[in-house]
């Protein structure tokens, strides 16, 4: 069962800010890429449907620490822990490297809900054909990298 997940990314042009290196709000957008590929892993979705009912993922948290500037043309790592899986909700933790460089380091909780048109989000259970392939990762969120 994974906790851990690793994909990709190469900084495109439009990623990049008038300094030339990403911007902040990139990395949410990085995040969340990495959370639809892994769901895709999964055989599942971030958005789709579940009993004749529309189920998504809602945002509940999202957060990024900056540790090393990224440019055009980098080729980022990207490393997704399942950092906790409730029976409704999981908080995925994030990676970014260069190499052996740490870039930044992010976090993103989201909650299993119904979304039905014209009604308020309510939260339900993670499908045990989701859940059952997912596990919690041991680690500890690691302390800070930042090389300069």
């Amino acid at each position: 069962m994974p906790s851990e997940f690793h994909t990709t990314r190469r900084i495109e042009f439009s990623d990049t800010d008038m300094a030339g290196i990403v911007h902040f709000s990139r990395f949410f957008v990085f995040m969340e890429a990495a959370e639809h590929a892994f769901l895709r892993s999964l055989g599942t979705s971030v958005a789709g449907a579940l009993d004749g009912r529309s189920v998504g993922w809602p945002r509940v948290g999202a957060s990024c620490d900056y540790l090393n500037p990224a440019r055009f043309e980098d080729r980022l790592d990207v490393r997704l822990t399942v950092m906790r899986k409730g029976t409704r909700s999981m908080t995925y933790g994030f990676e970014f490297r260069r190499g052996e460089v740490l870039i930044a380091r992010g976090r993103l909780s989201t909650v299993f809900c119904e979304c039905a048109p014209g009604q308020p989000f309510r939260s339900i259970p993670i499908p045990g054909s989701i859940a059952d392939q997912i596990s919690e990762s041991s680690e500890e969120e690691g302390g800070d990298d930042a090389e300069g």
